[in-house]
């Protein structure tokens, strides 16, 4: 499991220290601190990113809203962001709007704020809004990771290094080769939300990655995966086979 990935642009030494020490104290990862739009840029497209905290204001001009502009309008580049200001300008505020930021603070911030704000922007960015608040589920699946909520701060677990998901009452086991993980949505929820191509069922409580399934044995009604996990086979789910170039 990893630390999320934030870049904080903040060009007042003060705010960008105090939100550092907010974001490392929950286990955030900061990847770096840019001053202007253009250290902005650069650390983005550096660096891995999966979620922003933007001061609406660099040097006196309004360049986080630039930089939030430039962004969306690569494909697949977005992130999902949040704006700080302690401007009162209506029309600044209206421009930033446009951007579609998942939160806006007004400064001084306080701890928990921020913290709130980053889970609303990947809930949001996603499109599983009010996950974390809900009493049946604690993680929001992305295209390539799953972020999970531990107490303050969030988790995440690249799909690529899931190996099965099994299903326990109303929990998942998230199996990769190095740990394992448990989450609090159902396994019908989850498949909802994984690619299916990737991600196939096998067993009525069972999810595969389809990547690391080594060898297929159906006189046994067995899987391999890597690492020489041994997975049942149901009869039921048996015609994904057909859609795989695997030698059974």
């Amino acid at each position: 499991m990893d630390n999320i990935n934030v870049l904080i642009i903040e060009d007042t030494p003060e705010q960008s220290e105090a939100l550092n020490k907010v974001l490392l104290a929950n286990h955030y990862n900061v990847v770096g601190i840019a001053t202007n739009y253009t250290d902005a840029l650069s650390l983005f497209y550096q660096k891995k990113v999966d979620v922003i905290i933007i001061d609406v204001f660099l040097n006196g001009n309004p360049d986080g809203i630039t930089f939030a502009e430039t962004i969306n309008i690569v494909p697949n580049a977005s992130k999902p962001f949040v704006f700080l200001t302690n401007s009162q300008d209506r029309k600044i505020f209206e421009r930033a709007k446009l951007t579609k930021p998942f939160s806006f603070l007004m400064k001084p911030f306080n701890e928990l704020e921020i913290l709130y704000a980053l889970e609303m922007a990947v809930e949001k960015f996603y499109e599983q809004t009010n996950v974390f608040l809900s009493e049946d589920q604690n993680t929001v699946v992305s295209h390539d990771s799953l972020f999970i909520k531990k107490k303050n701060a969030l988790k995440k677990v690249a799909l690529n290094d899931i190996l099965y998901i099994e299903v326990e009452e109303r929990y998942c086991n998230i199996i990769t080769e190095k740990e394992k993980f448990v989450i609090l949505i159902s396994l019908t929820k989850i498949s909802t939300l994984l690619d299916p191509n990737q991600f196939i069922r096998t067993h009525r409580n069972k999810i595969v990655n389809s990547n690391k399934i080594e060898e297929i044995i159906l006189a046994d009604n067995l899987i391999i995966l890597k690492g020489n996990y041994k997975i049942n086979l149901s009869d039921t789910y048996k015609d994904f086979i057909k859609k795989m170039n695997i030698l059974s």
